[in-house]
């Protein structure tokens, strides 16, 4: 039987357009050679935000003095906690199964590559090799961790972000490779698990895809905790000794070592489009991406692709969105995704999130830009809480005072980014803002404080 829609890869991307093909009645094929969920679920987003969670109880518990609560004697048992995580995912994968499953799409197991426009070979894991045929196709492989090259990168107890997540014990001193959203977040962990942590990173600061005002609150406290932070620093080398291992660098300040029990590679992803034998099936590919126009079709009629594999920001949102878009664009229902309002969160010690453009962005735009800003040290909210480090940052074009982007730094930012998202992505102004009324107290009165202390600022 010919399929209507083969897609090629169960992430978000892939099960958002598999699903919504369904919807719209089609007949559709979804290649997985893993598990349904692709990285998000199984070894990202969802287990790390749920030992996330964990270390904010422990957090919570340590500070519980601050509201007059003395405890002692407790302990993190983290088998349990292992265990907590691993259902979480496994209740949130059958449940996908369960959606998947009664949309009558069909699911085969194994690695997918492209034949031709219409055609799908699909590779199981005893080797066995099934050809499907489509009338269209959609590639969503998703990414990989990119890894490192340097001497001892294969070394026992060197882990990548996927390792760490099904680790046994908490290592008593980590050090982890690479300062972005995943090495940030695990660090904050982990630290508060018990771990020492360090944190090695090639560019000049942390979470370097975020306004600068953020990162540099943010390393701050983190040093504060206890973690430390090295920036501008080249890997040399990563060796074994009695003592453990230890990972050589290269900065500013002359060759240094770190001693660590575990290593953490999280200096990056890469996409996975090797596999899908794009060249043959004569599919264009460019600086390591698949290009696709606006309704999500690559330069062969017929074949689409979506999520990491076409490049931008490596988000599940973003690909899932994506996937949803060009599907209805392949069945004729005119549909876009527009570029300038995807959020970006961090679930750090402190959590952080930004959505449109940063002030550097924006300088070198030459954008007239209104600045505000709100400290949560003045929002009663935050203090009842006893989380008020950080600030909400709203910026506005000076011409239209049109919100062009909203930055984070504080309690909960990881949910209050939604009201910065609608801003950005419907055009609001200054004066929308202010005509609506904020409940009180709520964090959310931060984002009006901070729009009405919207101030020129010279770029």
């Amino acid at each position: 039987m010919v399929k209507d829609l083969i897609v090629i890869g169960g992430g978000p991307g892939g099960y958002a357009a598999a699903l919504r093909a369904a919807g719209l009645g089609a007949k559709v094929t979804l290649v997985e050679r893993e598990q349904l969920g692709g990285t998000c679920l199984n070894r990202g987003c969802i287990p790390t935000k749920a030992l996330y969670k964990n270390a904010q109880v422990m957090r919570t518990i340590r500070e519980a003095s601050n509201f007059g609560i003395s405890l002692s004697g407790y302990e993190l048992d983290f088998s349990a906690v292992q265990a907590r995580k691993q259902k979480i995912v496994q209740q949130l994968r059958s449940g996908m199964e369960q959606l998947v499953n009664h949309a009558g799409i069909q699911v085969v197991n194994g690695s997918g590559r492209l034949i031709d426009r219409h055609t799908v070979a699909v590779t199981a894991a005893d080797g066995s090799v099934e050809k499907i045929k489509g009338s269209r196709i959609l590639l969503a492989a998703g990414s990989e961790d990119a890894g490192l090259t340097v001497p001892g990168a294969d070394l026992p107890g060197v882990l990548t972000t996927k390792d760490i997540l099904e680790i046994k014990q908490i290592p008593s001193q980590l050090v982890i490779i690479g300062a972005g959203a995943a090495g940030i977040e695990l660090a904050g962990i982990f630290e508060a698990f018990g771990s020492r942590v360090t944190v090695l990173e090639a560019l000049p600061c942390i979470l370097h895809f975020m306004d600068k005002d953020i990162s540099k609150r943010l390393a701050v406290l983190l040093k504060q905790k206890g973690i430390r932070i090295k920036t501008g620093v080249q890997i040399q080398r990563i060796r074994r000794d009695e003592n453990g291992l230890s990972v050589l660098t290269a900065g500013k300040q002359g060759e240094e070592e770190f001693s660590a029990e575990v290593v953490l590679t999280a200096a990056g992803r890469k996409v996975n489009i090797e596999s899908l034998n794009l060249a043959e099936a004569g599919v264009a590919c460019e600086h390591n991406r698949i290009p696709v126009d606006d309704g999500y079709a690559t330069s062969v009629p017929g074949v689409y692709a979506v999520g990491d594999v076409i490049g931008g920001k490596m988000l599940a949102h973003k690909a899932l969105a994506e996937g949803k878009v060009a599907v209805k664009n392949m069945f004729g229902l005119a549909a876009a995704v527009r570029n300038r309002a995807i959020p970006s969160c961090v679930f750090a010690l402190q959590e952080a999130a930004a959505v449109g453009l940063t002030e550097q962005e924006a300088r070198d735009r030459g954008i007239p830009l209104l600045v505000g800003s709100s400290p949560f040290t003045n929002n009663g909210k935050a203090l009842i809480m006893g989380e008020n480090d950080g600030f909400l940052k709203v910026m506005a074009d000076a011409e239209n005072k049109k919100i062009l982007g909203v930055h984070i730094l504080g309690p909960q930012a990881t949910e209050l980014i939604q009201v910065g998202t609608m801003a950005v992505e419907l055009g609001l102004s200054a004066e929308d803002i202010e005509r609506v009324m904020q409940a009180h107290p709520t964090l959310g009165e931060s984002f009006l404080e901070a729009v009405l202390r919207l101030e020129l600022k010279s770029v």
